[in-house]
């Protein structure tokens, strides 16, 4: 079944269609009518514009490329299995929701709550503007060239691999489990509290009082700017390259780096034998 340079306005204009391919496509028009692919499988959409909503629930099976969801466009992927989208815009509210094996590659969005409590997650070459709290609940994910603005990142996330990637986001990871985070650059306030099993490696890390409330907390040649604060009531092994502002009460491991401008600890808090701090410039404690 093909269905080419067509417009579609009426309610779940196609809907369970199977191994159908759907090109050049507007799905719009005075009927406004809802959930056009519902329950579709085996689908190619490509080059359409979708400007109604929920266009794509409960689909499994479909490669859709070229596409334009609007801002009409809301809550666009939810329910879905085994889903690529390549080269698509995504502007609406909520695109993505509990959805198993999906691959996201060559996109942008500007989605608020985009990608919700998804698994299996693949994302590559992707931007994303103006969301808040992307990736909430994911579980399972490889992400790569991820370039982000947003807030409220990754909370409650588990599982998750993201390499060569740029975040500016306040709040990220918080309460994360098992991510590492590789050759990036993560700016924002609050960074990773509460998160257990963090791991950065050759990160550059950028905002204030990061990496607190943390279990199992792992940097490795990592730099950081501007961050105050840091560590409090972690536990934490980090190499760290150049000047940490300040430390405040870590609860254990071992923190080094060239330079610590400010050791706080308050024994009343945390027991300073427990953790090693090492200043290398200066061979002991610059504090």
């Amino acid at each position: 079944m093909e269905y080419r340079n067509q417009t579609f306005d009426q309610e779940r204009a196609l809907y369970a269609v199977k191994d159908a391919i759907v090109e050049n496509c507007t799905f719009d028009g005075p009927a406004d009518g809802e959930s056009a692919l519902k329950e579709a499988s085996g689908i190619q959409v490509r080059n359409c514009r979708m400007n109604l909503r929920y266009p794509f629930w409960h689909v499994s099976d479909a490669e859709i490329s070229g596409c334009e969801l609007t801002q009409n466009c809301r809550a666009a992927l939810w329910y879905d299995r085994n889903i690529v989208l390549d080269g698509c815009r995504l502007n609406g509210i909520k695109a993505l929701r509990e959805c198993d094996g999906v691959t996201l590659r060559n996109s942008s969005a500007s989605s608020e709550e985009f990608i919700w409590k998804c698994r299996n997650l693949t994302v590559q070459n992707v931007t994303i503007e103006s969301s808040e709290y992307p990736f909430f609940e994911v579980a399972g994910a490889d992400i790569r060239s991820l370039s982000m603005k947003g807030k409220y990142s990754f909370q409650y996330c588990s599982d998750i691999e993201i390499a060569d990637s740029n975040l500016d986001t306040k709040d990220a990871f918080w309460h994360s489990k098992n991510v590492t985070v590789r050759d990036s650059v993560i700016r924002g306030e609050y960074l990773g509290w509460y998160s257990e099993k963090l791991t950065l490696v050759n990160c550059r890390i950028i905002g204030t009082q990061p990496l607190c409330y943390c279990r199992d907390l792992t940097l490795v040649n990592c730099t950081m700017e501007d961050c105050d604060l840091a560590f409090e009531r972690s536990t934490v092994q980090a190499d760290v390259k150049g000047k940490i502002d300040s430390v405040k009460n870590p609860l254990g491991g071992k923190i080094e780096a060239d330079c610590i401008g400010e050791l706080i600890l308050e024994e009343s808090v945390a027991d300073p034998a427990k953790t090693e701090i090492i200043c290398r410039k200066c061979g002991g404690r610059c504090a």
